[in-house]
């Protein structure tokens, strides 16, 4: 990626709404070429999609909290069986497979405490592959609303 297609990737995290005539503007290129070079990032999966950003307390779901699941045995069955399923259930946001203690880290938000707990015993805790779960409450959640490339 070169300077533009950087300024272009930075302006559309900071509004994916606005016109190809507006970007092009803002970073001082014709709207011919800032489309040309748009089209190709999406083609390259530099960009993967656009997305609109929502207030979950609006959606019911005022508490966030993050699982951190361990599975057994570990096995790429299990693994990607286990992520399909928490991937399936409404009040999972995100999961994350990782190394260490713990296998996954699961993303969830629901209305409130209990209805956590009734997640963990409803959804988590019958589960044969799962051998241990604990949660930790997100209490605030904060997200760079513009990712730049690292220089190598």
């Amino acid at each position: 990626m070169d300077e533009l297609d950087s300024a272009i990737v930075a302006h559309l995290q900071t509004d994916a709404r606005q016109t190809n005539r507006e970007l092009a503007r803002t970073i001082g290129v014709a709207p011919s070429t800032c489309l040309e070079r748009v089209r190709a990032l999406r083609e390259r999966g530099v960009i993967t999609g656009f997305h609109a950003e929502v207030d979950l307390g609006a959606l019911n779901r005022g508490v966030q909290a993050l699982l951190h699941v361990q599975v057994r045995p570990l096995s790429r069955t299990v693994i990607e069986s286990f992520k399909a399923y928490a991937m399936d259930l409404p009040e999972v946001l995100s999961v994350f497979v990782v190394a260490g203690g713990d296998d996954f880290l699961v993303h969830v938000a629901v209305p409130d405490v209990g209805a956590l707990h009734a997640f963990l015993m409803d959804k988590f805790s019958g589960r044969r592959e799962i051998v241990g779960f604990r949660s930790s409450v997100i209490y605030e959640h904060s997200r760079k609303p513009v990712i730049e490339p690292l220089d190598l």
